[in-house]
This record gives C-alpha cells, structure tokens and sequence, in this order.
C-alpha cells in the first residue's frame, strides 16, 4: 500500500481511537464514575478489541506498546470528553452515530488485515476483523454491568461481518488491496448507518411462546 494511504489509515485508526475512547467516557459519565474510572472505559473500548486481537493472532507487539500515540489519544480523549460531554449545546445527534459508523469500518478493515498478513484464513481474519471492532465495546458494557448491545438486537458486529467478507473476497478475486479496503470500509459504514437511519434489527431469539 502506497506510503500516502498507509498515512491515511493510520491518522483515521487515531480518528477511530478517538470516537470509541468517547464513547466510554458517556457511558462512565451515565454511571457516574471518577477520572480513573472514565479513563478506563476509555481505553477498554477504544483499544480493548485491537489488544484481543493481537493476543490471539500472536502478533509480535500489541498495537499500542510500539505506538503510545493511541494512549495520548485515549487520555486526551477522555479529559476533554468530559468537559465536552458536558457543554450545553450539544452537537446534532447524528454525528456521533456517524462518527461510530466510520471507527467501526475502520477498526474492521485494519483488524481483517492484519490478521491476513500473519496468515490466517480469511474466515479468520474476518473474526478478527469483528473482534477488532466490537470487543471493546462488549468489555466496556460488561464493566457497566449492561448487557452488550452487539448481543443485542444491534446491527453492530453483523455489519463488521458484511465488511470484512466483502474485503477478503475481493482479495481472493484478485482486486487491488486498495479498492478492496475500499470496498470492505464501505460496506461496513453503509450497512450500519442504514441500521441507525431505518431501524433495521436483527430478529430476537426469546423462549417466551
């Protein structure tokens, strides 16, 4: 991959990084936790997947202990969401959504990647593509003692799913890496921000007759 979108990726994963980190900062201010706690729901969520998946594809270093920019990032993140979470006017509501959206295509195709490139198969890399982008979030919600929205009824990690198979299948087709990534990030953006704009849910599994 070219040195231009290899910067690219790199500075919209901190992006990424960034809106995940907030989003625990939301939760932990709806639980009313103190600095450390925000700090730690912060940086569950934001690198909590990434960490995972490097553990199981026996990655030679975690993402973050070679890179401590995604740390400064957690921390910034999670001292100015705290005033920012706060302000009386508030950003329009779908911005955040958005935001999530594009971190979640993100953190899909980056986790797919590189799994691929430690050779895993591509149903592999597509797990570790899902991994990447909602484990986090589930050890955030476990740590809230709520019951994680990708267990849910959330087109969520679904639409990690739809992405990560569109990228590795157009690299076995013999698609350019890039349009693939294209392609993969597409899919996942599209399908959830279609999930958040029509409603759309999964059909739940109940016992009740």
């Amino acid at each position: 991959m070219q040195p231009l979108v290899e910067s690219v990726f790199y500075w919209s994963d901190l992006f990424g990084t960034a809106v995940f980190a907030f989003s625990g900062v939301l939760v932990a201010g709806r639980l009313r936790m103190d600095g450390f706690g925000v700090i730690v729901l912060a940086a569950v969520t934001a690198i909590g997947g990434g960490t995972i998946r490097d553990l199981i594809i026996g990655a030679d270093n975690v993402f973050w202990t070679v890179d401590s920019l995604y740390l400064w990032v957690i921390l910034v993140t999670a001292l100015l969401g705290q005033y920012i979470a706060k302000l009386p006017r508030r950003l329009p509501w779908y911005i955040l959504p958005l935001a999530d959206a594009f971190g979640l295509a993100i953190f899909t195709i980056i986790g797919t990647d590189k799994a691929l490139s430690y050779g895993t198969s591509g149903m592999v890399a597509v797990v570790m593509g899902v991994i990447t982008g909602v484990a986090g979030g589930m050890i955030r919600d476990v740590l809230a003692r709520e019951v994680p929205m990708v267990l849910q009824r959330e087109i969520y990690a679904t639409a990690c799913i739809f992405g990560g198979v569109l990228y590795t299948g157009s690299l076995a087709l013999g698609i350019t890496p890039l349009l693939a990534t294209l392609l993969g990030m597409s899919g996942t953006f599209i399908l959830r921000v279609a999930a958040i704009r029509w409603h759309l849910s999964l059909p739940a599994f109940s016992l009740n007759r």
